[in-house]
């Protein structure tokens, strides 16, 4: 496989990993900014996932392969966005206090870049994982579709 199919690849399957990561880790009007409910976390990901197959036309033996490791993913970012919200009230803490330490804002910082990279590689092993299940045509289907999206959305 050549690079740019594998960066085109990485992009498709990380914009899915990415949009249950992001809804996990937003405001939506999903979880709002408590714990998330599982179930809630479930039914987002059926309806996710009930997508994805229409627009790759995903064979049940695919669709087999995809459900675990796209729910693992979705249930292992899950706690990451209470951590998020954690961050943030410790972040307005430390600034609402008469004087600022610059050690415990660097020490939260870095904290919020271990647990970003954590994120990643975690997003990057269900890329991989689902990357090996799709042909290369769902590949570039799943890259249209999300192609199109960024379009509605206004970006780039």
């Amino acid at each position: 496989m050549n690079k740019l199919r594998r960066i085109t690849l990485a992009m498709a399957i990380g914009a899915v990993a990415a949009g249950i990561g992001f809804k996990a880790f937003g405001h939506g009007r999903c979880y709002g900014y408590g714990p998330i409910d599982p179930a809630q976390l479930d039914q987002h990901v059926d309806r996710m996932l009930k997508h994805l197959y229409v627009e790759i036309d995903a064979t049940d033996a695919q669709k087999q392969q995809l459900d675990p490791i796209v729910r693992q993913a979705a249930k292992d970012l899950a706690p990451m966005r209470e951590n998020l919200h954690a961050a943030r009230r410790e972040a307005i803490e430390l600034l609402s206090q008469d004087k600022v330490d610059p050690a415990a804002l660097e020490a939260l910082r870095a904290k919020q870049i271990g647990l970003a990279d954590e994120a990643s590689r975690r997003l990057t092993r269900a890329v991989t994982e689902a990357a090996e299940v799709l042909t290369p045509e769902q590949r570039k289907e799943l890259a249209a579709h999300f192609a199109r999206r960024r379009g509605r959305w206004g970006h780039g």
